[in-house]
């Protein structure tokens, strides 16, 4: 998985985009606008609405990607259970995205947003930033890999 950031947005193997302005994600030229499983060019995509704000789940070449474009709701079971397994998780940064963070288990989290570099310190993560994030395939599961992408 390659994951590139231009501007505003986050393009995602040249096939997904994401608008980090807008919060809006298109899958080449399909809109994905509304909760429903889509699939197109092998990717595969689930969007899930709690509490009027849409998570998108992708598995993109045997990895699932999870974006969240909100993290204002209530952490229950019900939508904790839709951020399972996950490999890449692309969070906006406020200063609630690190209550959201601890309880989703994934091996690379990508904070997007003006003051990502808040999230990546309170974390007590540095790094330079990247232009491309590339996943590795054999990436271990225990440990979290911190992406500060340009």
């Amino acid at each position: 998985m390659e994951i590139v950031n231009n501007k505003w947005i986050i393009q995602i193997n040249s096939k997904v985009f994401f608008d980090t302005k807008n919060s809006s994600v298109k899958i080449d030229d399909l809109d994905v606008n509304f909760p429903w499983e889509y699939e197109k060019w092998g990717i595969l995509l689930e969007v899930k609405e709690y509490e009027s704000k849409l998570f998108y789940n992708f598995s993109i070449n045997w990895k699932t990607l999870l974006i969240i474009t909100n993290d204002k709701f209530e952490q229950k079971e019900e939508i904790l259970s839709f951020f399972w397994d996950v490999d890449v998780l692309l969070i906006i940064w406020t200063k609630d995205s690190v209550k959201v963070f601890e309880n989703i288990e994934s091996r690379v989290v990508i904070p997007y947003w003006e003051w990502k570099d808040i999230f990546l310190n309170t974390l007590w993560q540095t790094g330079e930033e990247i232009k491309v994030y590339k996943s590795k395939a054999d990436s271990p599961s225990d440990e979290t890999e911190f992406v500060n992408l340009a």
